[in-house]
């Protein structure tokens, strides 16, 4: 059975930090990532891992500089070190994964994945 565990959420001021891990157990995957959907809004894209191509990274712009993907291989987990957090980056964060995947996939898309976490959520004050 496929289970991706995100923890590390919480709340924090306008500034902080905050280390979200997914712990992935199951399956090996080509691709893990973080996606991020605030209230009324569209899940979006944060940043991937391809696991395949040697750790190649992928962020989105409003996180780049800012958050940090990165990946344990033996604990089977994923990492995103968010740093400098804006009250916009409030969202409920989703890990997810992918055994499929090649040169020409569109890792920033959701519908690449297979496998979610249930979510953590990240509130940041001003």
């Amino acid at each position: 059975q496929v289970q991706l565990v995100e923890s590390g959420g919480g709340l924090v001021q306008a500034g902080g930090s905050l280390r979200l891990s997914c712990a992935a157990s199951g399956r090996t995957f080509n691709a893990m990532g973080w996606f991020r959907q605030a209230p009324g809004k569209e899940r979006e894209f944060v940043a991937v891992i391809i696991i395949w191509s040697g750790g190649t990274t992928l962020y989105a712009d409003s996180v780049k500089g800012r958050f940090t993907i990165s990946r344990d291989n033996a604990k089977n987990t994923v990492y995103l070190q968010v740093n400098s957090l804006k009250p916009e980056d409030s969202a409920v964060y989703y890990c997810a994964a992918t055994p499929k995947g090649n040169a020409y996939s569109n890792y920033r898309s959701k519908f690449m994945y297979d496998y979610w976490g249930q979510g953590t959520q990240v509130t940041v004050s001003s």
